[in-house]
């Protein structure tokens, strides 16, 4: 159960990475050529990298209490004893994870109480952009090139 979870999470993890430099590449284009935010293309990308990163978040946090490397680890090794690269994969990357699923959503959310599409585009460029850079950050890089 454990691979296969660990697999959905580490796989999945590129679609919402794609999309989410999708959607904010999307809403920096439209505030800076000033376009009219469009319910078949805009909403729908924004939509889309917002579900797949809550999609990704309840996976993780699957794998979280599954994994020897998550939840285990603090129980086993207390927070004093654990490393670096275990600190990164127990507590940093699902704190800060979660963090920037707030910033995505903020930016969902706000979005929806403007009319005018700038305002829209910005949003969901600013908060989508502050989730992505801080899901960048705490990515465990080692385990994904090796």
């Amino acid at each position: 159960m454990y691979e296969i979870i660990y697999n959905l999470h580490s796989f999945f993890a590129y679609a919402v990475l794609a999309m989410l430099i999708l959607a904010v590449f999307n809403a920096v284009s439209g505030l800076m050529s000033k376009r009219i935010f469009n319910l078949e293309k805009d909403f729908r990308i924004s939509l889309f990298a917002m579900i797949l990163s809550h999609l990704q978040l309840l996976v993780g946090l699957i794998l979280y209490f599954v994994s020897p490397k998550g939840f285990n680890a603090i129980q086993q090794l207390g927070m004093g004893g654990l490393t670096s690269a275990s600190r990164l994969l127990a507590v940093e990357h699902p704190f800060i994870n979660i963090i920037a699923l707030v910033f995505i959503t903020i930016g969902w959310s706000r979005h929806k109480k403007f009319m005018e599409g700038n305002k829209k585009f910005k949003s969901i460029a600013i908060f989508y952009g502050i989730g992505l850079l801080l899901i960048l950050s705490r990515l465990p890089w080692s385990q994904w090139f090796a």
